[in-house]
């Protein structure tokens, strides 16, 4: 296992003074392979906010595979990245971020950045968005492209991400993007009121289930289970 830095070190802190600047312009080669991605593996699979489909056309998901791979980053499948990683497919990314119910003012927090892929998707539908990354070289190289493809709302750290960010605390809104074999008490805890947190739960040779967690104000939590899905496991510090 790869061994994390303190969850203290800040990789990159991007500060919000809006959306991002960066995103893929019209002469992109990969513009309609973007929107045939939305018509036919999402929209067509019943997601229905706009925004979350606008989102997914315009983030250059083939600057978030690696280079071996671009002839396939459109495609509805996950991905191989590196260190045993994946980047999840479109439909994936789409229907967790939609059960989010992202609005223009929130704080998302995201555990597992990966290549950065969910974190830029998120950039363009909040206010601000943390995520964090257990492997270094992964953290690292994400934020590097993050900062490269020019997005200004997104703070990226490595460290325990079942610990979540409390310093950043709370949040609108969590994602996670690792199957953990229970829901981290700590996640919820940084819920915000009435807050929402979608995340797999199950272990690698069993069944993983997507669920939702909405924070209630007055008493536990509500847990709905949703889809079958398959995430690689959730890593954590030895």
């Amino acid at each position: 296992m790869v061994k994390a830095r303190s969850p203290q070190v800040a990789l990159c802190v991007l500060v919000a003074a809006g959306f991002l600047v960066a995103a893929a312009s019209d002469d992109d080669p990969y513009t309609q392979d973007r929107r045939e991605m939305v018509r036919r593996q999402i929209q067509a699979r019943g997601i229905k906010d706009q925004r979350v489909l606008e989102a997914l056309r315009r983030v250059p998901r083939h600057r978030f595979v690696p280079a071996d791979l671009l002839r396939i980053a459109y495609q509805d499948s996950p991905l191989p990245i590196d260190y045993g990683q994946t980047i999840s497919q479109p439909y994936i990314v789409a229907r967790m971020t939609e059960l989010l119910e992202p609005k223009a003012e929130h704080r998302i927090l995201e555990v597992g950045t990966g290549s950065g892929y969910q974190a830029a998707v998120l950039s363009e539908l909040v206010k601000e968005v943390y995520t964090i990354e257990i492997i270094p070289q992964l953290g690292e190289s994400a934020a590097k492209r993050l900062t490269d493809l020019g997005y200004r709302n997104i703070t990226t750290k490595v460290g325990d991400g079942y610990f979540g960010w409390p310093q950043k605390a709370p949040f609108d809104g969590i994602i996670v993007t690792a199957a953990a074999t229970d829901i981290p008490p700590p996640l919820v805890e940084q819920l915000a009121p009435v807050g929402r947190m979608v995340i797999p739960v199950g272990s690698p040779d069993q069944t993983q289930l997507l669920k939702l967690v909405t924070k209630n104000p007055d008493g536990p939590p509500t847990v709905r289970t949703l889809d079958p899905v398959r995430f690689v496991p959730l890593r954590r510090s030895p």
